[in-house]
């Protein structure tokens, strides 16, 4: 199942600094729902296991995240696909664009993602809303990390 999603916040930090922060695997850590574990690798990229449950399917997801197409500080490409075990798996990736915007700075993202196995079975409209849900609740606390 594909899936789709894409958004902006405004962010009350100047845009250098939200970059050193969307770099960093303790603050991503500390933002991403579920986060267990979240390590750099040598590759401009990360080797992370999450807790996740959407709907009546729960599972920890294991996987890599890659990041390319690097312009600081204005954007990257991240990449990235996990194994849920009967769950399923995920795969995808996102654009994130920073831009300097009423004094702070406005993050914008686009997002590709594909999933299956039991999780794709749920249907699109909780997959929909559960990654949402995901999404808003990293970026309110992305917003803060940001700010504190």
């Amino acid at each position: 199942m594909a899936m789709t999603m894409n958004g902006e916040v405004q962010l009350a930090a100047p845009r250098a600094a939200v970059w050193t922060k969307l770099n960093d695997p303790e603050v991503l850590k500390a933002c991403i729902p579920g986060c267990e574990e979240l390590e750099k690798t040598e590759d401009n990229g990360f080797r992370a296991v999450a807790k996740m449950k959407v709907g009546p399917v729960s599972a920890r997801f294991k996987g890599r995240v890659t990041l390319s197409d690097l312009d600081p500080p204005n954007g990257y490409r991240i990449s990235g696909e996990g194994e849920g075990g009967v769950a399923g798996f995920a795969k995808g990736g996102a654009t994130v664009a920073l831009a300097d915007k009423d004094g702070g700075t406005l993050l914008t993202y686009n997002v590709e993602a594909q999933i299956g196995g039991k999780l794709a079975q749920l249907g699109q409209r909780l997959i929909n809303g559960s990654a949402k849900k995901l999404a808003d609740e990293f970026f309110a606390n992305f917003a803060k990390a940001v700010q504190g």
